[in-house]
């Protein structure tokens, strides 16, 4: 499909607050466990279509970046609770330490993701998923070796993203599952423009959810979604040792079958913070005009921004984001 006269979407720098939503709810599950052992709970809530060979898509991160989900934490996860599963990545658009295949393995060894197995997706070509409903693309090309697996788990490192305002599981799929060279290029750049990074804001948003869209759509109920709400820098991991200070605090991990319940109630707990605390994430998701992510996935039909907050610390007891974020502690190193 032809990008050109689509117009794109408007009020991604507006947050659009609970009440005013309509619709359904999801379940979100919710912990403040930051630890291997909370992670690995939260994710038994909500691994019940889970089967077959498993892909675990998380950012493994440039060399020694510092706020990448911490490998032990993830190892615990597949030992216990996915044996088998891999790990599974896509190389970058930009050059740098993951660009091609041969430098994208240094890196994972630097980094110590060398407990499981590591697969880079788009190592051996790629191919193309429908994107149904879409108005920028009828199709997205990812990693060939994505259509190998029967279920998919994003894990997912919750922070800020210079481009999409916050990266959450959209992000990490619809970028990190598009190939290094066509699909990333689909979404980032107009076609002849010298520019690779041209595509931006509302556009941009859009863009990415169909591409995630269509490996969503490919495996159904057999896709599940955790955000691990930790070391928020305003930058993406992708940016390494070069990403801003981290200065929003700590908040826990949210987990649930639907992702855009699972990226809206992450929006939400930021939101649900002091001015304080929340201000410096906040100014780069509204400034990258980043909630058009949360609006197109409803547009889509991918899933529901109504939702109850489940906390699993407190008897399943449904709570509001304003209570999940009480007592959060400024972040400090």
């Amino acid at each position: 499909m032809s990008a050109k006269n689509q117009q794109p979407g408007t009020g991604g720098n507006v947050y659009v607050p609970y009440g005013s939503r309509t619709g359904n709810e999801s379940i979100v599950y919710f912990t403040r466990d930051l630890s291997a052992q909370g992670l690995s709970r939260i994710y038994g809530r909500i691994s019940g279509n889970v089967c077959g060979r498993v892909a675990v898509k998380l950012h493994t991160g440039e060399k020694n970046g510092p706020n990448i989900i911490p490998r032990p934490w993830v190892r615990h996860l597949i030992e216990t609770r996915l044996p088998g599963a891999a790990i599974v990545e896509t190389n970058s658009y930009y050059e740098g330490d993951r660009y091609t295949t041969e430098l994208h393995r240094e890196t994972l060894v630097v980094n110590g993701w060398t407990f499981a197995p590591v697969d880079i997706l788009d190592e051996e070509g790629v191919a193309d998923l429908p994107v149904r409903g879409g108005k920028w693309f009828d199709h997205m090309s990812v990693g060939s070796h994505l259509t190998k697996y029967d279920s998919l788990v994003a894990l997912t490192h919750f922070k800020g993203h210079t481009q999409g305002g916050f990266g959450g599981s959209n992000k990490n799929i619809g970028i990190g599952c598009a190939d290094g060279r066509i699909g990333k290029a689909m979404i980032h750049t107009t076609p002849g423009q010298d520019n690779m990074w041209d595509i931006a804001k509302e556009e941009f948003m859009e863009r990415m959810t169909e591409s995630t869209k269509a490996t969503v759509d490919h495996f159904g109920k057999r896709a599940v979604f955790i955000n691990v709400m930790r070391n928020m820098s305003v930058s993406c991991d992708c940016e390494g040792c070069a990403a801003m200070p981290v200065v929003t605090p700590n908040v826990g991990i949210v987990a649930s079958t639907d992702i855009l319940a699972a990226d809206q109630a992450s929006v939400d707990l930021i939101y649900a913070m002091s001015e304080n605390d929340r201000s410096a994430l906040k100014e780069r998701i509204e400034t990258r005009h980043g909630l058009r992510q949360l609006s197109y996935m409803k547009e889509l039909g991918m899933g529901n921004d109504k939702y109850l907050l489940v906390d699993v610390d407190n008897g399943d007891a449904v709570i509001t984001c304003e209570k999940a974020v009480e007592g959060v502690v400024p972040f400090s190193y």
